[in-house]
């Protein structure tokens, strides 16, 4: 019997991973606040964060495997999750430009069989990022679309950001939010075979 996939995560680009990867997920928002949660290091920080997304929404949960994730840009030893505005947006990339970040993304998978959580599985997956140097210009004309808004360190891989990354050393799909390797991993881990999980 396929089981439930819940995508425990309100961003496109986690839900278009899947489905390109032949997962077919529900999506249900946790609502955690992401404010709340702290650790001493970036990649404890977003495995607890992806942990709490996991739980809110696998509490909810009869019979399914439920996925949370986050994605956090550490640079220069700081956390960079998502700017407050344009002006922060703006800030980051003139600090960032030519220079290089680590993109942890989180992730946890919960097994709930008869309504509890019968098998967990938390990870990170951690890749590092080469920023171009946008011009001036170029950097108003990305900043005035909003996509650097709505994205952990203000940039994108699979947008309008892309030819402002270099090039990265790690998982592209995780800077894109959500690790596919790594979910095969965790999958397994469990018991699960990813293929068996494809739409069919």
């Amino acid at each position: 019997m396929t089981r439930r996939l819940v995508l425990a995560s309100q961003s496109p680009a986690r839900l278009q991973l899947m489905r390109q990867a032949g997962l077919n997920p529900e999506v249900v928002v946790s609502g955690v606040d992401e404010t709340a949660v702290t650790a001493p290091r970036v990649g404890e920080l977003v495995a607890l964060l992806a942990a709490a997304k996991a739980a809110a929404v696998a509490k909810d949960q009869t019979d399914a495997l439920v996925i949370g994730a986050d994605s956090v840009l550490e640079f220069r030893g700081q956390a960079l999750g998502k700017p407050s505005d344009t002006a922060d947006a703006r800030g980051r990339w003139q600090r960032m430009g030519g220079r290089s970040g680590v993109l942890h993304t989180g992730q946890a998978v919960f097994d709930v069989r008869d309504g509890g959580v019968a098998q967990r599985d938390v990870g990170v997956s951690s890749t590092v990022v080469h920023f171009a140097t946008p011009t001036p210009e170029e950097l108003e004309a990305y900043l005035a679309t909003g996509e650097p808004l709505g994205v952990a360190g203000a940039f994108t891989l699979d947008g309008l950001g892309a030819p402002f990354v270099r090039r990265i050393e790690g998982d592209p799909s995780a800077v894109l939010g959500l690790s596919m390797p790594l979910l095969r991993t965790q999958l397994a881990k469990l018991g699960l075979a990813i293929t068996d999980l494809w739409r069919r």
